[in-house]
């Protein structure tokens, strides 16, 4: 997928991830970008310097989702590809367990970075097939293939967002519709903010937000299922499907390496 002449959606927009995509996409010639977040004054800055358009909702909200859908096809037309973007981050906590999060954040992740993208193909699937023709590029993690040490809500729910875009691409192939699924590991956005060299996720080192754009952009274009802006993911995914005793052993060796687990 070339993005020139495209109308493109992007969650979580105003910052990070998603505003390097947005920016990029403008850069690119869309003939519309429209980004969303929860900041309303954050998201109608960006959307002005980039002269983008932007609704102020939060992606929780299914019924703010799908009015947005509605409004951006009713002036446009059509949406052609909706990037599911928007997430956030939180720790275990001391004694690091597992189980240390509270209820609040596994709720709050698990509608983030899943129910969100549920929201969002409901949504803009029916045009979509109507049209024979669509994508979705879904954010998750190289957690969402790996493992977060220190944060299992984060973990667990990206997860939840790998299986999802398998669904949607599983599904809907026959419909025309296409998806690929962002996984990158650390990058330099508010997320990372006050982590040495992104923590334990940085590892192989952190990238910008615009270098995670470039890789999108050529994800896209080769119509990628996953799309990996550090490429050694796909060594380890490939290692924890060959042994994952292996693979468990390693995990834990890498976050003996680390005294607060989640690296902060």
């Amino acid at each position: 997928m070339n993005v020139a002449g495209k109308i493109c959606v992007v969650t979580g927009g105003a910052s990070g991830i998603g505003k390097a995509l947005a920016s990029r996409f403008v850069a690119e010639g869309a003939k519309a970008v429209v980004i969303a977040d929860l900041n309303a004054d954050s998201v109608s800055s960006v959307a002005a310097q980039m002269g983008a358009q932007f609704f102020a909702l939060d992606v929780r909200d299914e019924t703010a989702i799908a009015s947005m859908v509605a409004a951006i096809e009713a002036e446009h037309g059509q949406i052609d590809l909706f990037c599911s973007n928007a997430g956030i981050i939180g720790v275990d906590g001391a004694p690091w367990w597992a189980t240390g999060a509270d209820n609040d954040m596994w709720q709050r992740m698990w509608e983030i970075h899943l129910m969100s993208h549920v929201y969002a193909a409901r949504a803009c699937l029916p045009g979509m097939i109507a049209r024979g023709e669509g994508y979705f590029l879904n954010t998750a993690s190289a957690a969402g293939l790996l493992a977060q040490i220190g944060s299992a809500p984060y973990s667990v729910t990206k997860h939840a967002a790998v299986s999802f875009a398998e669904c949607l691409a599983i599904t809907h192939a026959d419909d025309g519709i296409k998806v690929s699924c962002l996984c990158p590991q650390a990058v330099d956005t508010a997320m990372t903010a006050g982590t040495e060299g992104g923590g334990v996720a940085g590892v192989d080192g952190m990238l910008s937000a615009e270098a995670v754009a470039d890789a999108v952009i050529k994800g896209l274009d080769a119509e990628s299922f996953l799309i990996l802006p550090h490429p050694e993911v796909e060594e380890y995914r490939q290692n924890k499907a060959r042994s994952y005793e292996r693979w468990l052993g390693g995990m834990r060796k890498l976050r003996r390496l680390f005294t607060d687990p989640a690296g902060q």
